[in-house]
């Protein structure tokens, strides 16, 4: 007989997440942000099945988002899911430039550990999916939404070096995914 899956973790950080985020709603989009980590989680599935790097890709906008410290995500769920949070949402100074943020995330995310360019992947792929699919309806005019001070070409370099940055992962079909949405935007 097999064991039963263990979803404790798991269930747990759901609630949690959706708690956390309960009330706010996807930038602009009309539907539920939690709607954004359960597609994370899936993706994250789609590569492994370790319950707490699938806990992290649920709660990996808690802190970032929400007034939940990662100190909270420690107590709840133990020191590697808020590892794994914390390298998703690494602080970056909100007064630095837009490129110098982009490019202190982009190193902190090269130098992440594999376990963490997993659950950046979750963010990252359903950021993109959204894009894409944003792209396809408003065309050009959707990088008016951003602050990226060269709009599209800010962005396309942006993206360009995420998959850079998590190349690692390029036997995934995850990765494989992310890079050619890139190439259908940008």
């Amino acid at each position: 007989m097999n064991n039963p899956l263990d979803t404790n973790l798991f269930d747990r950080a759901v609630i949690f997440a959706t708690r956390a985020h309960g009330g706010t709603e996807r930038r602009g989009k009309g539907y539920p942000y939690i709607i954004h980590p359960m597609e994370a989680v899936c993706i994250v599935a789609s590569m492994t099945n370790d319950p707490e790097m699938l806990a992290a890709a649920m709660l990996h906008d808690t802190v970032e988002d929400t007034s939940v410290t990662i100190d909270e995500i420690r107590r709840e769920f133990g020191d590697r899911v808020a590892d794994l949070v914390q390298h998703e949402t690494a602080p970056v100074p909100d007064d630095l430039p837009w490129h110098e943020r982009k490019e202190a995330q982009l190193a902190q995310l090269a130098n992440a550990p594999y376990d963490s360019k997993v659950v950046a992947m979750g963010d990252k792929l359903s950021n993109i999916r959204t894009l894409a699919a944003d792209y396809r309806v408003m065309g050009d005019q959707l990088w008016n939404r951003f602050h990226a001070p060269n709009g599209k070409e800010d962005i396309a370099w942006y993206y360009h070096s995420l998959a850079e940055a998590l190349s690692d992962l390029a036997g995934t079909a995850a990765y494989l995914e992310f890079v050619n949405l890139i190439f259908e935007i940008f």
